[in-house]
């Protein structure tokens, strides 16, 4: 798809117990593009291309269910167009609970959802100064 979410950087490898529903989802609800199925895994560019997201079969069942715990994980996409985002993927079914809100602990605007395999993702943009623009 060529609506994307815009992430600017990243770059992860998550691990589910069934793989094929975050495959399905990462490439049909939030629009990555497949750049190599390994089987087991299969890799999604992100970021045009600059970096990707690796989603493989686990070896076991995960430890917690809680993102920000040691060893948890949040993936981010960085983006310009937060409600967008929000808007595209509410669409093609994501279940979002909350809409963009602004963050003036941590001056972002942002929203959070999970992935099929229970995984937060979060897509933000950065409303200070200091954070690094995107190569290119």
């Amino acid at each position: 798809m060529t609506d994307a979410i815009a992430a600017a950087q990243q770059i992860t490898f998550l691990y589910a117990e069934d793989p094929a529903p975050s495959w399905r989802f990462y490439e049909q609800v939030v629009g990555l593009p497949l750049v190599q199925d390994q089987g087991s895994v299969r890799i999604y560019a992100v970021a045009g291309g600059r970096a990707f997201l690796g989603v493989c079969r686990a070896r076991a069942p995960r430890s917690t269910t809680e993102s920000r715990a040691e060893g948890g994980v949040v993936f981010t996409f960085v983006t310009d167009d937060v409600d967008g985002a929000w808007e595209r993927l509410r669409v093609r079914g994501a279940a979002i609970p909350d809409p963009p809100a602004h963050s003036a602990q941590y001056g972002i605007r942002h929203f959070s959802f999970r992935d099929p395999a229970g995984y937060l993702l979060e897509v933000q943009r950065f409303e200070r100064a200091g954070w690094p623009a995107p190569p290119g």
